[in-house]
């Protein structure tokens, strides 16, 4: 079989066919991007052009066949708001906005921004909240924050109708696909509206909320989907080769069976509904124990599943995953996550490789990956194994 591109490959992949091999496509923590890019973390975060380059300097240097825009881009100008960076001895970085807030971006994990008083950003209350009301929802800086990953500053990143994305969104996007062309495939993602729920409210409040008031949750979920969909769709038309949608909190260390059904299954399936006509394949992430949703996880419409945690963070096994689903669904993961992070040789690192192509390979439809993001202190090394592998032991032939 010809050697085909990148782009070429996880197109097969996500079709359930066979490409020449078995693609490789990680999810990269921040985190991780900060420490192996030699970019400073606040420019990773803040700015298009930042995070455009560590994502293609790290998808070359691990030869992955895919990445994964999982920022929205930034205004050109935002940085224009600060008033000081500050480093510290940890390698952190303290950056003063004019108007008294502040963000710290640590040189290994996501940034946390603040009030001038040291005060978090606000969050929604579940009992006031009016749904139809969340259009320009100004005083609520938690939800843009946690959900957008970029602090609220005047005349920046002011919010406006659900249904709208700001232009600036696309940025990193472009960027991107001005320097690798039609070579790597390239994702996109969107929040799931169940992950929106969560951010707004935060998570304890708003799964209490699902419980003491279900139906004024579901009319929230209603109004959050159309944010979700005008993202998930302005992605897919600006020409990303996938669709990513988070839902990372609605595996089983979080809800039940029940509520994922009720909750989650109906308004994923409005993202997926949106998103499909568009040509432009759809897949899902969720972390922990999905073991025994994956049946409903497929009646989302979603075509592909990522993560796929194996025991002990979740509870799928890949070879009953792909005996279930795998006719229907393209899988992405398997790999534990946590047990790179601590394995300290190749062996290690190529036993597991192994066995993920072993089982995934048959049929096509499989893309390997780690189960979850790579946390930011694996080793380049061992991320390093993972394509020549593919190329030796996950080659159709």
């Amino acid at each position: 079989m010809a050697i085909m591109t990148s782009r070429e490959r996880m197109a097969l992949a996500m079709q359930h066919r066979e490409a020449d091999r078995v693609p490789v496509m990680c999810q990269l923590a921040l985190g991780h991007y900060f420490l192996n890019t030699g970019l400073p973390p606040h420019r990773i975060w803040f700015t298009s052009e930042g995070f455009a380059e560590a994502l293609v300097k790290l998808q070359r240097r691990y030869r992955f066949d895919g990445l994964l825009i999982n920022l929205p881009g930034r205004p050109a100008d935002i940085l224009d708001d600060l008033a000081r960076i500050e480093e510290a001895g940890d390698g952190s970085e303290k950056l003063t906005w004019k108007n008294g807030d502040y963000t710290i971006v640590p040189p290994n994990d996501s940034a946390q921004h603040y009030a001038a008083d040291g005060s978090p950003p606000k969050h929604a209350d579940f009992a006031t909240l009016d749904p139809d009301k969340l259009d320009g929802m100004d005083e609520l800086t938690g939800y843009i924050w946690n959900t957008y990953h970029v602090p609220r500053l005047p005349g920046k990143t002011q919010p406006g109708p659900l249904s709208e994305v700001p232009e600036y969104f696309h940025r990193t996007f472009d960027l991107v696909k001005a320097t690798v062309g039609n070579e790597i495939s390239i994702h996109g993602e969107v929040f799931s509206p169940f992950t929106h729920l969560m951010e707004l409210f935060g998570y304890e409040e708003a799964l209490m909320g699902m419980m003491t008031d279900p139906t004024k949750a579901h009319a929230l979920l209603d109004r959050l989907t159309v944010a979700a969909v005008a993202w998930g769709v302005a992605q897919a038309q600006r020409g990303a080769d996938a669709v990513l949608i988070s839902s990372a909190f609605a595996g089983g260390s979080f809800i039940s069976r029940e509520m994922y059904r009720e909750f989650v299954v109906p308004y994923e399936r409005r993202l997926t509904d949106a998103i499909k006509p568009t040509g432009v394949p759809v897949y899902t992430h969720t972390c922990g124990k999905i073991g025994d949703r994956l049946e409903l996880m497929a009646e989302t419409g979603t075509q592909g599943l990522d993560t796929l945690d194996p025991p002990p963070l979740g509870n799928v096994e890949l070879a009953e995953a792909k005996r279930e689903v795998g006719g229907r669904l393209f899988i992405k993961g398997n790999m534990n996550s946590v047990a790179l992070l601590n394995y300290k040789t190749k062996d290690e690192v190529i036993a597991e490789t192994g066995e993920c192509l072993r089982i995934g390979k048959p049929g096509g439809g499989y893309i390997l990956s780690t189960a979850c993001s790579v946390a930011p202190r694996v080793e380049p090394w061992k991320l390093e194994l993972l394509t020549p592998l593919a190329e030796k032991i996950g080659r159709y032939d």
